[in-house]
């Protein structure tokens, strides 16, 4: 996870709170996150989710989701639905979650990261370069979440080698 650039956002804003910034200026300084640096303005609160997340509580984090997912349809949701369900092993499902956050928003990249992620724990490089191939369309300049799965993908390869 990127907690160092999140680290410097927070204490960012916090400095704009002591030092009288409009809220305007602290919430347009900070964007809302989802795991890493998913942002999405029409997103639900998944800061308790992403909490759990982050301490690898898994299942916590899907029952809350689950809740969530019943009355928001939002990739943002399904992204992390998808990542949970990945971390604890059961990749059917959470490519089903995956796909679904990709049929609300196909371009996003975080969704895309991790399903090139899941592709990789499936053993399946060549998808997991079709995700890494669509991430370069999308951030030719280069994105993190285009470098994560760049790094994974060399990882994993120089393991077969």
């Amino acid at each position: 996870m990127r907690s160092n650039r999140n680290r410097t956002r927070y204490f960012l804003a916090l400095a704009l709170c002591l030092a009288g910034a409009p809220a305007a200026a602290i919430v347009g300084s900070i964007p809302a996150l989802a795991v890493d640096n998913m942002n999405s303005a029409d997103a639900p609160d998944l800061t308790s989710a992403r909490t759990k997340i982050k301490a690898a509580d898994y299942r916590g984090a899907l029952a809350e989701l689950k809740v969530l997912s019943e009355t928001n349809q939002h990739p943002d949701v399904y992204t992390l639905m998808g990542y949970s369900l990945r971390k604890i092993g059961d990749y059917p499902t959470s490519l089903t979650f995956y796909k679904k956050a990709l049929d609300f928003n196909a371009d996003h990249k975080s969704a895309r990261e991790y399903l090139g992620e899941l592709y990789v724990d499936m053993g399946d490089l060549p998808k997991a370069r079709e995700q890494l191939a669509v991430l370069t369309r999308l951030c030719p300049q280069g994105c993190e979440e285009r470098e994560d799965l760049e790094k994974l993908l060399a990882t994993k390869a120089a393991k077969v080698n």
